[in-house]
């Protein structure tokens, strides 16, 4: 269709002055279209003076006026207001959004004139919040006209800046911090050909999101790497946009190549945002809408990639990549003023609203048809309206979500978290311009079905009513004797009628009936009901009928034509102001989801993808969707060797120079690696021959080592019970309810706590061998074993059915909220707190010394005695303690006290051996080992008189020593001698010296009984003599 001249000018005026209008809307919070457009006519198109025409009418309303103040203060506002198109076809973004006005403070006059331009924006007065107004706006022009620098850069810098500031801040910060790299390299090691993380410098978890997930399109990766600069780039920078995009892309190519060959788990992306930063002049530090970032992130690119196409052109007009990758065309197509257009305009994230619609299909629907236009003249009553029609799709199509909204009561910017679904596979043939006849047809056809619907729930309602009666419940036995019917005047079932009848029968009414007429009218009612079901089935089934109809009107064949497949979701967790940001990326080439989290990449699903991004359930929700041509398949295919035809991948893929500069980068990686073992082989060598600086640093007194619990034992916790039990914790909980008809959460967890409690219970009935220890499994089989109160057991297993780790199970929520309710109902008589602690107190101990054992004897495994000896101690000491409250308390005393004993004497052997050799350093290491582990920890095995074995070690010791007296040596040797022989011959069992003990490592249930099981098994496999 042509497009006359006079229609196309009208055309852009009109939105121009929609342009105009909207800000005038998110500036002043006024809606009235008559309002605002008697403004701009009285300000002749003046956006100041209407403004402070409005807030000067307005003022006398303080609940106007504060609303208005809060809508343009605040930093957080939304920033995409009106859905329309413009006319000029260059525009890379989408058209249909228009920005807003926000208020700052003056920062670019000089310091006097800052200095008189100071508002309090804090008080209720007019004539402050019109001066805000205007000064901002005067301020904004003033800016652009003195830099250059547009608002969009404007407050692409205030993100920038934010996460510059605070990775400058994260220099201070303490060691307990996050983001703080490991001191070990093997925790920064890269795993295989795992994916990189990107650390968060700052508040730039945004910038982790949007990099992976176009770094994950490996055209667009290609692209990047490939990047060479114009061969005339020593001349430039000819202006300020090449002046920053030669570094940023420089480095974008940088990070891009440690992502494909690093041996790191996670790369640092400062440098990049540091030249994003650079490239702007803005001091004001707050951030703002992070899609704003992805805007000129790909603008930015565009810029780079078109001063290359450019010098590559022939006579044909220039291709740029990005464009041809991320910008399509719509058409628009609609009556302004009564008179027809068209008009082609460019696109590239597509903005789409979410308030209101119920998923994806809705949100475009809605988008791509829209209504009445306003008129520049209200006198003008000419019809307006126009749809949208894709005429060019992109390989690479984003829709934003528009999840925030400004709440005009509270005056502050406000998330939406309502539920929105949105396909894997997402076919757009409907918004074709080739099919929109068919389309059209298809549109009338469902909106035809969605009347008839509604006709259709409206008579199931009032069927529904009609059978809800009191009237259509009817009695299921005989009536009664005739003579008692005709006797009685009111019939009153109080379990079928929802009133009680009243005291006197209401009138006309028969007071007496005989049993024809009651068995007559029984027929009718039953007749009645039976009709009223029959209908209500009947509706039911129409209806479902339509929904599957309007499901499938665009699923013939020729409307899956154009089908794009979901390749990344942007998620954001919080409110307007604040919140975490994470990206769900398809792994094409394994067929799986993955979860991008700043340095963590992990294994997901579509569940959790669903869970996190549809909203609706928290506060966690998708704000931008990435789809691909499901066609295009150069996106995603890998680069194949034009020898071997294999697919080229990790390093293989780089060009040389990037080759290079990643190679360099592995290699200082393991040179930090090689040093990190040098250090511990260093230290490790150093304990082993000067025990005495282990012992500087772990003395402490035998009071000190019993009293209390310390502080850095990791003990059982919520973090545990999510990796142990939740599982199983689930499963009981599904058990439960498949057994149950009764699906209430009460008998759900009364099923589940007795199926969870017989499970324990047999487990601790079970005869096991040494390696398996089911009290490690859980606490209630070692309660059960060690015949702890039933209350406490009871208490327990509410606790474990009451963790809100289930909470984020859907199956589980309202079984942990019941078992929370009983938690909180236990009255203090019912439980004693302190012995119900102490039971605990007593668990965590006996995990503890497990942990002791378990080191211990690794330890002896690896002839590592000195360390062997100091957790063996502390194994036999709280054993010990525990064993003296039940003979289940505890582990195997004899074990323990068995390779305690040998300890001893193999560091005995060691010292000899260095006594004997006559040199002086390791004369002196020997009788250091004497005077600090031997000695102190002699009186431990002399405590008990009737641990013979210990008795009888003690003095095979002390023999070894005294049959040097008899032995010819030097003096300075005797000299040592004397003076170490009578602490070793001391009697006294009184324990001197004794060592603080040592920190154990962080451990899970699930690590404690796999250790556990695979030390005892090799004891087991030790031969008796051995033992």
């Amino acid at each position: 269709m042509t497009v006359e001249q006079n229609v196309l000018q009208q055309s852009a005026a009109q939105k121009h002055q929609q342009t105009f209008l909207n800000q005038l809307r998110e500036i002043t919070g006024i809606n009235d279209a008559q309002i605002l457009q008697q403004a701009l006519k009285d300000s002749n198109g003046n956006l100041e003076l209407a403004v402070a025409f409005l807030t000067a009418k307005n003022a006398k309303t303080p609940q106007q006026e504060e609303t208005t103040y809060y809508q343009t203060a605040l930093p957080g506002n939304d920033r995409y207001i009106s859905v329309g198109s413009q006319a000029d076809t260059r525009k890379k973004y989408m058209p249909t959004r228009t920005r807003c006005a926000t208020i700052e403070q003056s920062k670019y006059g000089s310091k006097d004139e800052r200095d008189l331009d100071v508002i309090d924006l804090t008080g209720d007065d007019k004539d402050d919040l019109q001066r805000a107004i205007a000064l901002s706006l005067a301020e904004s022009n003033r800016a652009f006209r003195e830099t250059g620098i547009t608002d969009e850069e404007q407050a692409i810098s205030r993100v920038l800046e934010a996460s510059i500031a605070e990775n400058k801040a994260c220099l201070k910060r303490t060691p307990t911090e996050v983001w703080r790299d490991s001191r070990n390299p093997y925790d920064r090691k890269r795993q295989d050909k795992a994916p990189v993380g990107l650390k968060n410098v700052g508040n730039t978890c945004w910038f982790s999101a949007v990099i992976q997930s176009l770094f994950n399109l490996l055209e667009f990766r290609r692209l990047v790497l490939n990047y060479k600069p114009p061969s005339n780039a020593q001349d430039l920078p000819r202006n300020q946009k090449e002046h920053r995009n030669l570094p940023f892309m420089r480095e974008l190519r940088y990070l891009f190549a440690l992502l494909v060959g690093t041996k790191r788990k996670y790369v640092d992306p400062s440098r990049a945002v540091e030249i994003l930063k650079d490239a702007f002049k803005s001091n004001d530090s707050q951030q703002q809408d992070v899609s704003e970032f992805t805007h000129k992130l790909l603008d930015w690119l565009e810029d780079a990639f078109q001063m290359k196409a450019e010098e590559e052109m022939d006579e044909e007009k220039p291709k740029n990549p990005m464009v041809e990758l991320f910008y399509g065309r719509f058409l628009a197509v609609g009556v302004l003023e009564g008179k027809k257009f068209e008009n082609t305009e460019m696109f590239g994230q597509y903005p789409l609203q979410v308030n209101g619609f119920k998923d994806l299909h809705e949100c475009l629907e809605a988008a791509m048809i829209e209504g009445e236009i306003e008129s520049l003249h209200s006198e003008n009553s000419g019809k307006s309206g126009q749809e949208h029609w894709f005429t060019k799709l992109p390989p690479v199509l984003t829709f934003e979500l528009s999840r925030f909204e400004f709440n005009q009561a509270l005056g502050r910017p406000e998330k939406i978290h309502n539920k929105l679904e949105f396909p894997q596979v997402l076919y757009l043939d409907r918004y074709m311009h080739r099919n929109r006849e068919i389309t059209r047809i298809k549109r009338e056809e469902i909106k035809r079905l969605k009347d008839y619907l509604t006709v259709l729930q409206q008579r199931l309602e009032s069927t529904t009513e009609q059978q809800g009666a009191p009237s259509a419940e009817l009695p299921s036995t005989s009536p009664a004797p005739l003579a008692a019917v005709s006797s009685r005047s009111v019939i009153h079932k109080p379990f079928t009628q929802s009133r009680i009848p009243p005291d006197l029968p209401m009138h006309p009414a028969p007071r007496h009936i005989t049993e024809e007429e009651l068995s007559v009218l029984e027929s009718c009612l039953h007749r009645w009901r039976t009709e009223i079901e029959n209908d209500t089935r009947d509706l039911q089934e129409s209806i479902s009928r339509i929904h599957r109809t309007i499901e499938l009107m665009y699923s013939d064949k020729s409307m899956i034509q154009v089908p794009y497949r979901l390749h990344a979701v942007l998620v954001h967790e919080g409110q307007a102001n604040a919140g975490h940001y994470w990206a769900y990326i398809f792994d094409h080439r394994e067929n799986r989801w993955m979860k991008y989290n700043d340095i963590a990449v992990t294994k997901s699903s579509w569940e959790e993808l669903v869970r996190d991004s549809f909203g609706g359930y928290r506060n966690a929700s998708a704000y931008c969707l990435m789809y691909i041509n499901d066609k295009a398949q150069f996106l995603i295919k890998e680069e194949l060797n034009k020898e071997t035809g294999q697919a080229l991948v990790g390093i293989e893929t780089l060009p040389p120079d990037l080759r290079d500069f990643v190679e360099e980068d592995n290699q200082r990686f393991e040179k930090e690696l090689e040093e990190w073992d040098a250090q511990l082989a260093q230290k490790a060598l150093q304990e082993k021959l000067l025990a005495s600086q282990k012992l500087r640093e772990s003395e402490s007194s035998v009071t000190t080592a019993q009293a209390g619990e310390a502080e850095y034992l990791e003990q059982p916790s919520r973090s545990d019970f999510s990796k142990h039990l939740k599982e199983e914790t689930i499963r009981i909980i599904t058990k439960a309810s498949h057994e149950h008809e009764d699906k209430s959460p009460e008998t759900v967890l009364q099923s589940a706590i007795k199926l969870e409690y017989s499970r324990l219970v047999k487990l601790a009935q079970e005869d096991t061998p040494p390696e398996t220890d089911y009290r490690l499994h859980h606490v209630v089989v070692y309660f059960i074993q060690n015949q702890a109160p039933k209350k406490i057991i009871e208490k327990t297993l509410l606790e474990q059915f009451g963790d809100r780790n289930l909470s984020f199970d859907e199956r589980c929520h309202n079984i942990m909220k019941v078992a929370q309710a009983k938690l909180e109902m236990i009255k203090p008589e019912e439980v004693n707190l302190e012995e119900y602690e102490e039971w605990h107190q007593d668990y965590r101990k006996f995990r503890e010394t497990t942990m002791y054992l378990i080191i211990g004897l690794e330890n002896f495994q690896r002839e590592s005695y000195i360390d062997s000896l100091l957790f063996l101690i502390c194994a036999y000491q709280n054993n010990k303690e525990l064993l003296s409250k039940g003979r289940y308390r505890g582990h195997d005393e004899e074990l323990i006290s068995h390779y305690r004993r040998e300890c001893l004497l193999k560091l005995n052997e060691q010292a000899a051996e260095l006594f004997e050799s006559g040199e002086d350093r390791e004369v002196n290491n020997g009788l250091i080992i004497m005077n600090e582990f031997i000695v102190p920890f002699l009186p431990l095995l002399l405590v008990d008189e009737m641990e013979e074995k210990d008795i009888l070690a003690v003095e095979d010791m002390r023999n070894r020593w005294c049959s040097y007296l008899g032995q010819e040596m030097e003096s300075n040797l005797q000299e040592k001698l004397t003076d170490f022989l009578p602490k070793l011959l001391d009697c006294s069992t009184e324990i001197k010296g004794f060592h603080e003990p040592p920190k154990l490592p962080s451990y899970s249930t699930h690590e404690l009984c796999e250790r556990f099981a695979r030390i005892m098994l090799s004891l087991s496999r030790t031969p008796a003599d051995g033992r």
